[in-house]
């Protein structure tokens, strides 16, 4: 008799869960095809296979050997008069297409212009191949220094040079002397949920180091809930790569579509595209940054593009998304350089640091984006605004924020 019972209970938990799948496939097939069920399957099978344990974007050893309490005691050399100053930058390992570098690696050939010697040493938790990334470093952001691998050691150096969370706890824990700066390029804490990652990004603001950020936003922040000593440069703009092109004939909007960085709130922005979409479907939707899967509209998918590439699709549009939750990007004043008026998510952080009369600002809604982006597209004027646009990011150079860190390094150094 119990045993009858069970095979019953059995049966019918059976029955409701077939019943439930039943339904729930019949209803993403009506509502998203078979697209949508291969994207669900595949997801679940992503996640069945995925690692339950991570490779952490630190060395778990650099971590447990950074002692907040007893701070090392660092000799900073003197700078001779006529003699160079010498810093040390740690960078993560990266590829291709990074913002970060990139800016990061502009300064660094300003400083050697300047006279400064400098060297680069990477740090890389994920164990990838040593030469392919000193290639890029090379051949992609135009790095000619010395490269090397910081866990084989650091020379002595006038100033070393925290690029990236991870890199400061190398950085804190090095033996070579220098007077440790933090090369500050977002509030890295808010990348992650709240959790190990965020503390850890946190507690790198506590090591003592003097700041240099992108942006007085991030400078102030710093200061006040850290302590921290710091000074900020100002956002460049390479205006020989991103330029207005007068003969241009402008259809659509532009959107960086990276949703693997959730603070650029991807997913914010595509809502808002839809309702554009739907409002005027004749303007083109670009999108770039990565290669998108299915939308409920027509887009043209770019995905990840050279300058060059970018430069062409921000003079065919109107205007670009820029979305931000964080310290703002580089994309707000390429496109102003090509014409292309930014829709940024209205912040302080980001009215800070830009600062620019012909950025547009909307509320972080889709209707309120959508509707900010069909206005430009409607505007009757718009080549005038456009001009005026491109006219205001001419003196926006890369050597005035070089000039910045430079002058930045000489006072905190003595030289």
């Amino acid at each position: 008799m119990a045993a009858s019972v069970l095979a019953a209970s059995v049966v019918n938990a059976a029955r409701l869960q077939l019943g439930r799948r039943a339904r729930q496939f019949s209803a993403i097939l009506a509502k998203d095809g078979y697209q949508g069920i291969v994207r669900r399957v595949r997801l679940k099978a992503s996640d069945w296979i995925r690692p339950r344990s991570v490779v952490w974007s630190v060395f778990p050893e650099d971590v447990m050997a950074a002692d907040l309490l007893r701070p090392p005691v660092t000799v900073v050399p003197k700078i001779a008069p006529g003699e160079p100053i010498v810093v040390n930058w740690v960078m993560e390992a990266s590829g291709r297409g990074s913002g970060g570098h990139t800016t990061t690696c502009r300064i660094i050939k300003y400083m050697e212009r300047s006279g400064y010697v400098n060297r680069v040493y990477l740090y890389d938790p994920f164990g990838g191949d040593h030469k392919y990334y000193q290639r890029i470093s090379r051949d992609y952001y135009g790095i000619t220094c010395e490269i090397s691998d910081v866990r084989a050691g650091m020379k002595d150096a006038h100033a070393v040079v925290a690029t990236a969370w991870p890199s400061a706890y190398a950085v804190y824990n090095a033996r070579c002397s220098g007077k440790r700066f933090y090369f500050v390029q977002d509030y890295e804490p808010f990348f992650y949920p709240a959790g190990t990652n965020s503390v850890l990004a946190e507690n790198t603001y506590r090591m003592g180091f003097h700041g240099i950020t992108a942006g007085r936003w991030l400078a102030e922040k710093l200061s006040h809930e850290f302590g921290m000593m710091t000074d900020f440069f100002p956002f460049g703009c390479d205006t020989a790569q991103y330029r207005r092109q007068s003969s241009s004939k402008r259809s659509g909007v532009a959107f960086y579509a990276r949703a693997g960085t959730p603070r650029r709130a991807v997913e914010l922005g595509l809502l808002a595209l839809e309702l554009l979409a739907n409002r005027r479907p004749d303007v083109e939707v670009h999108l770039f940054g990565e290669r998108v899967g299915h939308l409920p509209f027509k887009f043209l998918n770019h995905g990840l593009v050279t300058p060059a590439k970018l430069s062409e699709i921000y003079n065919r549009c109107f205007a670009g998304l820029s979305l931000s939750l964080t310290n703002v990007s580089l994309v707000p004043f390429e496109m102003l350089a090509c014409g292309c008026i930014p829709i940024v998510n209205d912040a302080d952080h980001n009215r800070m640091v830009l600062d620019n009369p012909h950025i547009r600002y909307a509320p972080p809604t889709p209707h309120s984006l959508a509707t900010a982006l069909e206005a430009l597209v409607n505007m009757p004027d718009f080549e005038a605004t456009s001009r005026r646009a491109a006219e205001s990011v001419v003196s926006a150079s890369w050597d005035d924020a070089g000039a910045a860190v430079d002058a930045a390094f000489r006072r905190a150094l003595g030289a």
